[in-house]
């Protein structure tokens, strides 16, 4: 299904406002990079999910990308914080937009790579560390997935808190793999050192992914409310296939 980037004049406007509120949130540290120190996951982790939906993949791409370069260069970003903004954004976008097989493939070849990582992956060390984000990608290729989809455009308020927070979630789990491959790339391969890592956050992820989907949820919906209303960003108010 092919997936509307034209955007008008005033989406392009917000956007660019998107991206600046992008660099304001990842100033603000969330909680710290465990193994990384002076390293922090920041706000901008709940921006993400939530520029993906509303704007589909390119654009929350290109946002996050040019965020994440100004941040970056400002220190606020880590190199995982900046690989898993854009993936977040891109696989909520993807999901938002009906090209969930897409997302789902963005999802898995970050887990294989992450779990079959040489030498150093989870696998080999500590595989209960997957177990969340085994759960994660069920529940994108599951029908709970499906319904968030079509709740994207429903009129009541729980259908639409419950669509952010599922497509918020499965995606900032995108992120958080992406962000964990990254991690592993950037590092010497001590096993000790790995496999003390894995274990250490094993249920720190599942918490802090869970808080970060359900903020992106709060932001969400009352901006995707304001905007459909005031149908600053028109395609909002087009149906969803």
């Amino acid at each position: 299904m092919p997936v509307n980037i034209k955007l008008d004049t005033k989406e392009l406007a917000l956007a660019v406002c998107l991206t600046a509120l992008y660099v304001v949130f990842g100033a603000v540290k969330v909680s710290p990079i465990i193994g990384l120190p002076g390293q922090a996951i920041t706000a901008a982790a709940i921006m993400a999910p939530v520029m993906g939906i509303i704007f589909g993949p390119f654009i929350s791409m290109l946002s996050t990308f040019l965020g994440g370069v100004i941040g970056f260069s400002f220190g606020y970003f880590s190199m995982p914080s900046f690989t898993s903004g854009i993936t977040a954004a891109v696989c909520s976008g993807l999901t938002s937009k009906g090209r969930r097989i897409t997302s789902a493939v963005v999802y898995l070849s970050f887990f294989l790579l992450l779990a079959f990582y040489p030498v150093i992956g989870p696998a080999w060390l500590y595989p209960p560390l997957l177990w969340f984000q085994i759960i994660g990608f069920m529940i994108l290729v599951s029908p709970l997935q499906s319904i968030a989809i079509r709740n994207l455009h429903s009129d009541d308020d729980s259908k639409l808190f419950y669509a952010f927070f599922i497509t918020s979630l499965t995606s900032t789990l995108a992120g958080q793999i992406a962000g964990s491959v990254t991690f592993e790339a950037m590092l010497l391969p001590d096993l000790d050192y790995w496999r003390g890592t894995w274990i250490a956050t094993t249920f720190l992820y599942p918490i802090e992914r869970i808080i970060i989907a359900t903020c992106s949820c709060l932001i969400g919906t009352a901006l995707f409310r304001i905007l459909k209303k005031t149908n600053f960003v028109s395609f909002l108010n087009q149906s969803h296939p």
